[in-house]
């Protein structure tokens, strides 16, 4: 366990992240799929392009932010979504990548358009009890094949 292992509380079930979400406000509120906030500040807040191995100006992190178009509809599914949509960069990661809730700023857009931010503020680790749950509620309330991002056969 490393320093910010130790110091950032977790989010247990969707109601705590929506809780997080509401408090931190929704335009600077990331989720990072990683080893955590030691490995990637201890980095210089760079990530690296999975095809090229360039070097990125800042962590690749999915935005929470809830776009016009959902405002509206229910937010823990909008949540949930996000988890959802990105949850395979966890098992592309290797051993000991979890998600993680950050407020940041962006600074650009990496080759897969995902945000790349800086100044980066950990909030808290995800427990996979959100992700199992988040599952659970997009299984239920989306269409017939609604998968994850990770568009691999």
């Amino acid at each position: 366990m490393t320093e910010w292992d130790n110091r950032l509380p977790v989010v247990r079930d969707l109601d705590e992240l929506v809780s997080a979400f509401r408090r931190a406000g929704e335009d600077d509120l990331y989720v990072r799929w990683s080893r955590g906030p030691d490995a990637d500040l201890c980095s210089g807040e760079e990530s690296r392009d999975g095809l090229t191995g360039t070097l990125l100006p800042g962590l690749s992190a999915n935005s929470l932010a809830r776009q016009p178009w959902w405002r509206g509809r229910s937010l823990r599914l909008w949540l949930a979504r996000r988890l959802h949509d990105y949850q395979h960069l966890r098992e592309r990661g290797g051993p000991g990548v979890r998600p993680w809730l950050l407020r940041g700023r962006e600074i650009a857009r990496g080759p897969d358009n995902e945000p790349l931010i800086v100044d980066a503020e950990p909030l808290a680790w995800i427990e996979d009890a959100v992700l199992h749950e988040a599952l659970r509620l997009v299984d239920r309330e989306a269409p017939a094949g609604w998968g994850s991002m990770d568009r691999q056969p």
